[in-house]
């Protein structure tokens, strides 16, 4: 099997390309000059699922593999081939809610599915450094009321559980093989690129369809959850910073600040000059079975050994999506007339 020579051009992998971290990760890399892959199960209609990359513009930028997280020989195949420098573990069942209908599926992708990553880079590339995004959902029931790296872990869904065997499979693989290995425990983080499953995205959309007349009421689960809501955009910058240390090691990715989901509601409503007292609807369809009620990480780990920081404010990010999605939603009616 010919091998990919890279030259000086780093060369990375990235699953869950087509997810919202996917796309802004690898436009990311592509400006700083890497060569990127992504691997694309063929679970879905493809051209929706371009959606996120074609929206940032880089979608003929980036090499799509056909390839799957429970299916290693894929997963050896393309990596003995492309030879990465960095490989980047976005893909998952990554819905919570979802997790509760189909547990199984999420600990196969979520949870194996990281191990067979683990496992193909150890045995074709050992000389790959190996991102795997772990996720605040593992902490679940707080043990602590601010979340850092020593907190210990309570998952409260499926999806937690599935994540958090993948999160110590990759401090095994490190301190087992000398691999290096590094896990990002970020906190919520969102976008325009966001699903719309997702409920900071589904106010987003709420908001912007009310105040274009296409949609009367916003039905909501337990809006005094609170969550630590940070952008994307930033985000992903903290997993490619990770990957640049001497050390491997693992970090909270947060903005340390928590909110309600009432309150991001509040200012996404008022960006558009409403008032959501008016349009929410609370349903207990959307109650969890079991609930996290406030997370809230503590990111000076990431500040002092990564210089990492937030950029863009809760505010700021809920305006941009609220934004986003009324000009989506303009561009479609041009489309239907």
């Amino acid at each position: 099997m010919e091998m990919i020579s890279h030259m000086a051009t780093k060369t990375a992998l990235v699953t869950g390309i087509l997810g919202q971290d996917g796309a802004y990760l690898a436009q990311l890399l592509l400006d700083r000059g890497y060569k990127v892959y992504g691997l694309s199960p063929r679970r879905s209609n493809a051209e929706a699922s371009l959606a996120r990359l074609e929206w940032l513009g880089i979608s003929d930028q980036v090499e799509l593999l056909d390839g799957d997280l429970t299916d290693l020989s894929s997963l050896v195949r393309h990596i003995t081939r492309i030879q990465p420098d960095e490989v980047y573990n976005l893909g998952a069942q990554s819905f919570v809610q979802t997790s509760w209908e189909q547990p199984l599926l999420t600990g196969q992708v979520t949870g194996i599915g990281a191990a067979n990553v683990l496992e193909a880079v150890r045995l074709v590339a050992p000389h790959a450094r190996y991102y795997q995004a772990s996720t605040s959902e593992m902490y679940g029931l707080i043990q602590e009321p601010m979340q850092s790296e020593t907190t210990p872990f309570y998952p409260r869904s499926p999806y937690a559980a599935a994540k958090l065997y993948a999160h110590w499979m990759t401090v095994n693989y490190r301190e087992s093989f000398g691999m290096y290995a590094c896990s990002g425990i970020l906190f919520n983080h969102e976008s325009p690129l966001r699903g719309l499953e997702f409920v900071t995205r589904k106010v987003t959309d709420a908001v912007a369809r009310i105040k274009l007349g296409q949609q009367s009421e916003l039905r909501l689960g337990n809006i005094d959850a609170k969550r630590d809501w940070g952008h994307a955009r930033d985000y992903v910058k903290a997993m490619w910073l990770m990957l640049q240390q001497d050390q491997p090691d693992d970090f909270v990715i947060a903005t340390g600040r928590t909110t309600t989901v009432r309150d991001m509601c509040r200012i996404a409503f008022e960006h558009v000059g409403l008032d959501m007292d008016d349009y929410v609807v609370i349903d207990p369809e959307f109650f969890r079975p079991a609930e996290v009620d406030v997370l809230l990480g503590n990111p000076a780990k990431a500040q002092e050994k990564l210089g990492w920081t937030p950029e863009t404010t809760l505010e700021e990010m809920i305006c941009e999506m609220v934004d986003a999605d009324i000009a989506r939603l303009l561009a479609l009616q041009v489309q239907a007339d």
